[in-house]
């Protein structure tokens, strides 16, 4: 009977130990999607600059072109 108890036992806090794991792997995970995020919205950031520059140069040729066109 003692040694069913201990299997019971172990089952038990083995399953505690890896219900305790799980939501650290989930914050590590969610950490991650984070830095992920901001990496992103920042390469977006800098696409978003380029194109404006490009923008405003094309307004630069286009009025330039307008100019030598009279």
């Amino acid at each position: 009977m003692k040694k069913i108890a201990v299997v019971f036992a172990s089952a038990g806090l083995m399953a505690l130990a890896a219900c305790g794991e799980k939501p650290a792997n989930e914050t590590a995970n969610a950490s991650n999607a984070v830095v992920e995020n901001v990496v992103e919205n920042a390469a977006n950031a800098a696409d978003n600059a380029a194109n404006a520059a490009n923008v405003a140069e094309n307004a630069a040729n286009a009025a330039g072109n307008a100019a030598n066109a009279m």
